[in-house]
């Protein structure tokens, strides 16, 4: 594979560049992971080498789960054997938690972009599971499902809702499955209500406030979500 270092751009229909939901949420203050680097530091280690490192694994394992959920083999000669170790640790997780949840993946790491509040975001996963649908989101963090992961998967799943995609989570499934980088590490499962959702997606569409009012595009505020559309 030709490894992808750059972040994705998405585009509009217009072709103009739009924001990822990543770079959005880098709005958000993450005391988690300030207080992670400061550990980092004072043990001496570079932080910036660790990030890139952990976010190779990351690529990794996601390329693995893509790999197979597309049935594809994978081409794994661009990482280091001590970066392929730590990824198939995480893969065979979501082997483990596959098991459990058998998957007809309809999706899988497919970029879509909303037209009406201007960004993009690539889904991990959408497929059936035993009849219902299922959004996926995959994380190789060594702790816990943070807040900001579920504004994450929650504006992914406005992209699915607009781009006609099936998923009401009072009978479907939105979930995010952590995959623990460290040996010990179990896959842990958090499934995210409607609830969650809606008050996420609106949190979300405020940080994308936040991220337009800072490139000066002023008049590209959103609205809130009417859910009785």
């Amino acid at each position: 594979m030709a490894r992808v270092r750059a972040k994705e751009r998405y585009r509009n229909s217009a072709g103009g560049v739009i924001p990822s939901v990543t770079t959005v949420l880098n709005e958000l203050n993450k005391p988690a992971m300030i207080r992670w680097a400061n550990r980092l530091g004072l043990e001496g280690i570079d932080v910036d080498k660790q990030v890139d490192e952990f976010a190779d694994i990351g690529i990794l394992t996601h390329y693995l789960i893509m790999c197979r959920l597309r049935d594809e083999v994978p081409d794994v000669s661009e990482f280091t054997p001590e970066q392929l170790d730590v990824a198939q640790r995480c893969f065979k997780k979501y082997l483990d938690w596959e098991e459990k949840n058998p998957v007809k993946c309809i999706m899988a790491e497919e970029p879509l972009v909303s037209e009406r509040f201007q960004y993009g975001g690539t889904l991990d996963l959408y497929g059936l599971c035993r009849k219902r649908f299922l959004l996926g989101d995959f994380k190789t963090s060594a702790t816990g499902i943070y807040q900001e992961m579920v504004y994450q998967v929650a504006a992914y799943w406005w992209l699915l809702i607009e781009n006609n995609y099936r998923l009401d989570p009072d009978l479907d499934k939105v979930v995010i499955l952590r995959l623990g980088r460290g040996p010990d590490d179990s896959a842990e499962e958090r499934t995210i209500t409607k609830y969650e959702l809606k008050n996420s997606l609106e949190i979300f569409l405020r940080c994308l406030d936040v991220y337009n009012l800072k490139k000066g595009n002023s008049g590209s505020l959103c609205t809130s979500v009417n859910w009785r559309e």
